[in-house]
């Protein structure tokens, strides 16, 4: 099986125009997350996907790949799919261009049970063991089943308790999960899905995974404590300087 790692990296960013080249720690913060990629043991390529010549310079002048895609696709999963349209790739794993601390570790743990081939899909979940965590839109819960199968992403908290009382963990397995936004793709199923229309669930909530839970899709979602930490603010950058500084 051949695994293609895609860092989808757009300059556009609403909240921090040019985030993937402000620099953390006398690097730029595409460059981190490359190298953290270029770690993990199961990807046979790598590459990030951007629409901007900037970042296409920046990348290959640390010596990574880059290649340029349309700047008017409406998400980071189109712009993959742009990227391995040519590419020789069974699996496609889809590594957020805005996590500079990314686990190697996960991916790989990731690829690894995707080479069961029941699966159309690969992603994460972490516990949420607060209340703040739990209520916010900003954080998407996931809901699977005994067989880490995905039954609904939400911006709610979900599942939803009738009796009003919040209990983080049943029988020692917690309750509430929230998503991290690493996936792994079949790169045929990746093509039909940027091929469909969006559906009712995927308008309403704004999250893309549930296109493919529509479509039938089989999604694995992989247990983890890691919860990466993305860049969409000053503060986060800022945070991210300081928790890369220390481990340097």
């Amino acid at each position: 099986m051949r695994v293609v790692g895609v860092i989808p990296s757009r300059w556009g960013s609403t909240r921090l125009p040019g985030k993937s080249l402000l620099p953390i720690c006398e690097k730029p913060l595409i460059q981190h997350v490359v190298e953290r990629a270029q770690s993990c043991r199961t990807l046979d390529d790598l590459v990030v996907a951007t629409d901007d010549q900037r970042i296409v310079d920046a990348v290959e002048a640390f010596g990574g790949r880059a290649v340029m895609t349309r700047p008017d696709h409406p998400s980071g999963t189109d712009r993959i799919a742009e990227a391995v349209a040519d590419m020789e790739a069974d699996l496609v794993v889809n590594i957020q261009g805005d996590e500079p601390l990314l686990d190697a570790a996960l991916v790989d743990a990731l690829v690894t049970q995707m080479h069961d081939e029941t699966w159309d899909m690969g992603t994460a979940a972490a516990p949420i063991r607060d209340a703040e965590t739990l209520r916010a839109s900003s954080v998407v819960k996931v809901v699977f089943t005994a067989h880490h199968e995905a039954l609904y992403f939400s911006r709610s908290v979900i599942p939803y308790n009738r009796d009003g009382d919040i209990s983080w963990e049943e029988s020692g397995r917690p309750v509430y999960w929230r998503h991290i936004g690493v996936y792994a793709y079949r790169r045929a199923f990746l093509l039909r899905m940027v091929a469909a229309s969006p559906c009712v669930t995927e308008q309403k909530e704004k999250l893309e995974q549930l296109r493919a839970l529509h479509m039938g899709c089989r999604m694995l979602v992989l247990e983890t404590d890691d919860v990466s930490v993305g860049v969409d603010t000053q503060a986060d950058l800022a945070l991210v300087e300081r928790l890369l500084g220390g481990r340097q």
